[in-house]
C-alpha cells in the first residue's frame, strides 16, 4: 500500500528546516531539557577515593569534570596542578560518599606524592570539607550506582500525584513509560485501563515522590472520576500493598532537587482574571478564584454564565502557574477576549462585567513577573505535546509572541487543533530533534506525505517487474497524480532511464558517486523521471551548485519543455534554478543526449540505452584533451551558460597562485577517489582535474543561482578535512605511485578502524538497526587516545556517523588529550551543535573514554 509505505519514511528535521526556511528554537530555551541531561554528578563534588599506591588507604578528591559513568578526580591538596588527575569509572572504582570511612572505620592517608604539602591532615580536612557538597552517595552504591538519575524512573517506579482538577488530595500512580523524563502514569488500581492515564514531566510541580502526601498533610484519596470503579476496602487494600512494596518501588529524593518551589500566593476567593484552561489551552476568558485552600494551593473556575450548565471547569493554580493573567491583559497585548458562554452581546467590557458581578480584578501584584529573555521568536520550529491528545508530540511554529507566551501551530495531528497557548517554561515543549533522541515518534508535517505521495510516479509493464534495488527508493512508493496521467507505451510515458557509470563522467561529476546511484530510473511521467534523474546527478557532481549553473535554463534560448526548479548545496549554501525538461517520451533520448554535452561527460553516461560492455562513443580510450576538443574549449562560451556568467579565465589571471595551490590539493583527493571505483578511462585522463580547479570562479558564477540558506556542511566538511589531512603528500610522484600509496594508506586505515568502524560509507548514516548492533560491541582501541593527534581524531570521527563534524575538530585542533574531556554542555557551547548531533557525538567520545579506562588507564 502505498500511502502506508509513505507515512512510515523518516521525517528529517534538517531537509525540514531548509524547506520551510525557518529556524530551530535554541535548546538553552528549554530549561527542564537541560535539567534532565544531567548525571547527578557535578564539578567540585567531592568523594573518598581508595589510594592507588595503597589499596587500604583512601582519601579525598573533586570532581574535575563528567563523562557518563567516568569521572575525572583529583585529590585533595594538588590544588591546580592537572598532572595527576586520573579517571575513574563509578562502576568499578572504590568510590564512597564523604564520611564513609569514618563510618566503615577506614584510614583516611594523604597519598605520597603531597605528603610535603599536608602537614596536619586533620586541620586540612577541616578546611577543605566545610561546606563541600558531597557526591550522592546512592548514585555511587547500590543498585542504582553508575545510573543517570532519570534512568531511575524506571517503568513500575511509584509516585504520589496531586488531582489538580477537583482537590488537593493525592493518590499512588505507577510509571509505564519513560521517554526522557516525560513519564506516561496509569492510577494504581487501573493495572488494565490505559483510559485515565496521563503524560507528565518528572519536575511537574504537582507530582512527588511516595510519602509526600502524609509529610505535607494531605490524604491519599483516588480521584473522583475513578473513585466510583472500586469500593472503599479494595482502594484500601491497594493502599496496603503499595506501602508494603514502597521499598522496591520508590524513586530517590534527590531526583527532584531541581522541582520548580512552589511561592506564596495572594488571590483571595471572588477575585476575577484572565486565564487560559490547560485542558483546552486555545483561547483566554473571564475565570474567577473559586476556592483559597492555603497559602500554596487555590482554585480558578473559567466562568460561564449558562443558568443550565452541567460542568465546570475548574482546576487548581499556584502562584507561578502558567495561563493567569490580570485583568484587562488581552486588551494591552491585542488579543481577544473570549466572553464567557451566556454573556450578553459579542463585545466584552471588563469594567461592566466586574460591576454586573460584584466582584474584584485581582491586583497585578498576585501575579508572577514575566521572562522577557526566552530566546523564541516568531515562526521558530520546536516540538510540542498535543493538549488534546498529550500521547502525541507534533512539530509545532511560533506563529504569535507576547510577553512569556507562545502561540503553536501544531502540524500532522491525528485531528487538527487550532493553535495553543503555552508558556515558555512549559514542560510539553521541547526542542528539535527531542523525540529522535529519546527513540519516540514524532508525529510528521501532513504537507511532507502528500507531496511524497504526488512526487513521482513508477508504472511497470506486468512482465517486467523490477526489484526494489533497481529503482530508486523515492519513486518506488509513490502513487499517481491524477493530473499527470501516465499510460504504458503513451506520449508521456518516460523509458527507463540508464547510468551508465563506465562511460567518461567528465570534469563535473564524481565518478565514484554516479557508481553508487542505482542502475536505473523510471519509467514513469516525463517530467517526474527526468527531475528524479538530474537531481541524483546533481548530487553525485564534485560542486552540485556548478552542475546546477550549467543545467540553468538560458534565457535567450528557444523554450522547447517544463520548467522544473531544482537544488543544490554546497559549503553550506543552498542553491536553486529553473531547468528545462521535456515533457514528451519523443524527445527523451535527445534531451539526454544534450544534458551530456552540458555536463560534457560521455554523451551516453546516462539515457535510455544502457551500456554494456563498450561504449558506442568509445569514451575509454579518449583523453581528457580530446574530450575537451571534442565539445570546444572550455574557455569558450560554454553551451547552456546562463547570461551574465563569467569566465574562467578572468579568475585565472586574477589569482595564478591560488588556484595553482588549490589544484595540487584537490588533485590528491581525487585520486584517491577514483582509485577505488572500476573505471575504463585511461590512466592519461584523471577525472575531475579541469573542474576543480577553479574553486575560487564558483563563488562569482554562483550569483547566478537564487541562494536559499547556510545551514548545511555535510559531504564538503569531510572532503576538506581528507584534503587537509594529505596536504604533506609530494605532488611529484606518477600516478600509479600516487596511486599505490594511496590504496596502501587506505587499507592500513581500515584495519586500524574496523573495530570501532559504523559504516563502511562515510556518506550514508546506518540504520538504527546497525547502530543497535554496533553499540553492543566494545570499542577496542589500538592505540591510547591520550597520545592521538589531531589528525588521529579526525580518523577516528570519519569511522563513525558523525563523519560531518570531522571538519570542527580539525579547525579547533582538538586531539586525544582535549577529546577525553569533551562533555555535552562543552560540545553544545563551544561546536554550535543541535542536541541530536551533539548526543551522537557524545556517545562516541563516551565510547572512547570506557575503552581507554578499560585499556590504558592502569
Amino acid at each position: 500500500d502505498a500511502g502506508s509505505s509513505v507515512e512510515e519514511t523518516e521525517f528529517n528535521w534538517d531537509e525540514y528546516l531548509e524547506d520551510t526556511g525557518a529556524t530551530a528554537a535554541p535548546h538553552g530555551s528549554f530549561k527542564h531539557v537541560d535539567t534532565s541531561l544531567q548525571n547527578g554528578f557535578a564539578p567540585g563534588m567531592k568523594l573518598e577515593v581508595a589510594v592507588k599506591s595503597d589499596q587500604n588507604t583512601y582519601w579525598v578528591a573533586t570532581i574535575i569534570t563528567t563523562c557518563g559513568q567516568l569521572l575525572l578526580l583529583r585529590y585533595d591538596g594538588y590544588g591546580e596542578d592537572r598532572k595527576a588527575d586520573f579517571w575513574c569509572d563509578i562502576m568499578t572504582a572504590d568510590l564512597h560518599p564523604i564520611g564513609w570511612c569514618e563510618q566503615n572505620k577506614k584510614i583516611l592517608k594523604v597519598p605520597e606524592g603531597i605528603k610535603d604539602k599536608i602537614p596536619d591532615q586533620e586541620e586540612f580536612l577541616q578546611r577543605v570539607l566545610k561546606g563541600a557538597c558531597s557526591a550522592p552517595a546512592n548514585l555511587l552504591e547500590g543498585l542504582h550506582r553508575g545510573k543517570n538519575p532519570l534512568d531511575l524512573i524506571a517503568p513500575g517506579s511509584r509516585l504520589e500525584l496531586q488531582n489538580v482538577r477537583d482537590s488537593l488530595e493525592a493518590w499512588i500512580v505507577t510509571v509505564v513509560e519513560n521517554v526522557g523524563g516525560r513519564l506516561k502514569l496509569r492510577y494504581e488500581g487501573l493495572e488494565d485501563s490505559d483510559k485515565f492515564d496521563q503524560w507528565l514531566f518528572y519536575l511537574d510541580p504537582f507530582l512527588h515522590q511516595v510519602g509526600w502526601a502524609a509529610q505535607h498533610g494531605y490524604s491519599l484519596q483516588p480521584p473522583l472520576a475513578i473513585r466510583s470503579l472500586k469500593n472503599e476496602a479494595d482502594w484500601q487494600e491497594i493502599l496496603k500493598k503499595v506501602k508494603e512494596e514502597e521499598e522496591e518501588s520508590s524513586v530517590p529524593t534527590d531526583l527532584f532537587k531541581d522541582k520548580p518551589v512552589i511561592g506564596v500566593h495572594s488571590f483571595s476567593e471572588g477575585m476575577k482574571l484572565e486565564a487560559v484552561d490547560p485542558a483546552a489551552p486555545f483561547v483566554i476568558s473571564p475565570a474567577t478564584v473559586l476556592k483559597v485552600y492555603n497559602e500554596k494551593y487555590f482554585m480558578i473556575e473559567i466562568d460561564d454564565l449558562r443558568p443550565d450548565r452541567t460542568t465546570s471547569q475548574s482546576y487548581i493554580c499556584h502562584v507561578n502557574s502558567a495561563g493567569i493573567f490580570p485583568v484587562q491583559w488581552s486588551l494591552k497585548n491585542g488579543l481577544h477576549l473570549s466572553p464567557p458562554p451566556g454573556y450578553p452581546g459579542q463585545d466584552f467590557d471588563w469594567a461592566d462585567y466586574l460591576k454586573q458581578c460584584g466582584a474584584e480584578a485581582a491586583p497585578q501584584s498576585c501575579f508572577p513577573s514575566l521572562i522577557s529573555d526566552h530566546g523564541f521568536k516568531e515562526n521558530m520550529k520546536l516540538e510540542a505535546v498535543n493538549p488534546v491528545d498529550p500521547e502525541e508530540v507534533c512539530i509545532a511554529t511560533v506563529t504569535k509572541l507576547k510577553d512569556s507566551y507562545l502561540w503553536l501551530q501544531l502540524e500532522g495531528s491525528k485531528k487538527p487543533v487550532p493553535d495553543c497557548i503555552v508558556s515558555v517554561e512549559s514542560m510539553n515543549i521541547f526542542p528539535v530533534g527531542w523525540c529522535e533522541t529519546n527513540g519516540y515518534q514524532l508525529r510528521p508535517p501532513r504537507k511532507a506525505i502528500v507531496n511524497k505521495q504526488k512526487k513521482i510516479a513508477v508504472v511497470q509493464p506486468e512482465k517486467q517487474i523490477l526489484s526494489s534495488r533497481t529503482v530508486h527508493d523515492g519513486l518506488k512508493n509513490q502513487e499517481l497524480n491524477s493530473s499527470d496521467s501516465v499510460v504504458i507505451n503513451g506520449k508521456y510515458c518516460c523509458p527507463k532511464i540508464y547510468f551508465n557509470h563506465r562511460c567518461f563522467s567528465g570534469p563535473y561529476l564524481n565518478k565514484g558517486r554516479i557508481a553508487e546511484l542505482p542502475q536505473s530510473v523510471g519509467p514513469g511521467n516525463c517530467v517526474l523521471v527526468l527531475k528524479e534523474v538530474l537531481t541524483l546527478l546533481i548530487n553525485a557532481a564534485y560542486k552540485p551548485s556548478r552542475v546546477l549553473r550549467e543545467l540553468q535554463l538560458d534565457e535567450e534560448a528557444a523554450w522547447h519543455g517544463h520548467g522544473e526548479t531544482l537544488k543544490a548545496k554546497y559549503k553550506g549554501k543552498s542553491y536553486r534554478a529553473t531547468v528545462e525538461v521535456v515533457r514528451t517520451a519523443d524527445r527523451v533520448a535527445d534531451f539526454c543526449r544534450k544534458t551530456c554535452i552540458k555536463l560534457e561527460c560521455c554523451p551516453n553516461l546516462f539515457g535510455p540505452q544502457m551500456v554494456l560492455d563498450k561504449c558506442s562513443e568509445n569514451c575509454s580510450v579518449l583523453t581528457k584533451t580530446k574530450y575537451t576538443h571534442y565539445y570546444g574549449k572550455r574557455r569558450n562560451k560554454r553551451i547552456g551558460r546562463p547570461p551574465g556568467g563569467h569566465s574562467n579565465l578572468e579568475v585565472a589571471l586574477k589569482k595564478p597562485n591560488k588556484r595553482r595551490k588549490r589544484r595540487k590539493h584537490f588533485f590528491v583527493h581525487k585520486k584517491k577517489r577514483s582509485s577505488t571505483s572500476v573505471d575504463n578511462t585511461p590512466a592519461g585522463s584523471p577525472q575531475g582535474s579541469g573542474g576543480e580547479e577553479d574553486d575560487d570562479q564558483d563563488e562569482v558564477d554562483e550569483e547566478s543561482l537564487t541562494e536559499d540558506s547556510t545551514s548545511e556542511h555535510q559531504d564538503e566538511l569531510l572532503e576538506e578535512s581528507e584534503v587537509s589531512e594529505k596536504k604533506s603528500l609530494s605532488s611529484s610522484p606518477t600516478q600509479s605511485e600516487l596511486s599505490h600509496s594511496l590504496a596502501q594508506d587506505r587499507d592500513k586505515r581500515k584495519r586500524k578502524l574496523r573495530t570501532f568502524s559504523f559504516s563502511d560509507d562515510e556518506n550514508k548514516p546506518p540504520s538504527p538497526k546497525d547502530v543497535k548492533m554496533e553499540v553492543a560491541e566494545k570499542l577496542q582501541l589500538d592505540s591510547n587516545p591520550l597520545e592521538w593527534s589531531v589528525a588521529d581524531v579526525v580518523r577516528f570521527l570519519k569511522s563513525t556517523d558523525c563523519a560531518p563534524l570531522a571538519r570542527i575538530f580539525l579547525d579547533q585542533e582538538i586531539d586525544g588529550q582535549a577529546l577525553l574531556l569533551l562533555t555535552l554542555p562543552t560540545v553544545q557551547e563551544c561546536m554550535d551543535l543541535k542536541l541530536g548531533p551533539a548526543i551522537k557525538l557524545c556517545h562516541h567520545i563516551e565510547r572512547v573514554k570506557l575503552a581507554f579506562y578499560q585499556q590504558f588507564a592502569n
